[in-house]
């Protein structure tokens, strides 16, 4: 679960002000708004990328407010991927779990169970370099999941890819919802993603944060 409790988010002159809202355990939520109306802000105060101002972010019922981004337990997959170019597919998806100094063979393990998960398993010594761009969303996604996350947060992890691709992974989305019962924050300019994937919908506009749909 996570929670936002009367939370202020400044950067410069932009101002989230008094957000509050509640993602229960398990459920995929979406989250929309205009372009520069602080979706990406919110994934990032979540990580903790983001400094808060004012109030409290809340995980499984825990104040992780004032927690480094390596202590959450939040597996983020930004606009950008961030991939890294020297590294292997099966690098990529063993590298939060070496931070973390699990053994080899549950390193081995997870990266096998990861890579059939997604798909992947015939690029596992491949680089980046090369791949599509579905197959570096997959990766990316794989790293995110790698260490069990509590919270999956994906920031428009479908807007680039073409409309094939993009049926593809929202397939493989609703798979890994359904899989791994990862809680999930989704943010997208689609609708058609809300209808496919979201157990609630969120709308941010003018500073405001509010729930326009949740499933019964």
């Amino acid at each position: 679960m996570i929670e936002f409790s009367g939370v202020t988010i400044q950067t410069g002159d932009f101002v989230l002000a008094d957000l509050s809202f509640t993602l229960e355990s398990g459920e995929y939520a979406l989250l929309m708004g205009r372009t520069g109306s602080g979706k990406t802000t919110v994934l990032e105060a979540i990580c903790g990328l983001r400094s808060v101002t004012k109030g409290s972010i809340w995980l499984d019922g825990v104040d992780i407010t004032d927690w480094s981004p390596g202590d959450r337990q939040v597996g983020y997959v930004p606009q950008d991927q961030v991939l890294f170019p020297t590294f292997t597919v099966g690098e990529h998806l063993a590298f939060a779990l070496q931070l973390r100094n699990r053994t080899k063979a549950e390193i081995a393990k997870r990266t096998h169970d990861l890579a059939n998960l997604l798909g992947i398993s015939p690029l596992i010594d491949r680089s980046i370099d090369g791949l599509s761009g579905g197959e570096r969303q997959r990766v990316a996604l794989g790293r995110a999941l790698s260490f069990r996350p509590s919270i999956l947060l994906l920031d428009e992890p479908l807007s680039a890819l073409d409309d094939a691709t993009r049926s593809e992974m929202s397939d493989l989305l609703q798979h890994v919802k359904s899989t791994t019962g990862v809680t999930t924050l989704h943010v997208t300019h689609n609708r058609e993603e809300t209808a496919a994937l979201a157990d609630r919908h969120f709308t941010l506009a003018d500073g405001t944060l509010r729930c326009v749909s949740a499933s019964s």
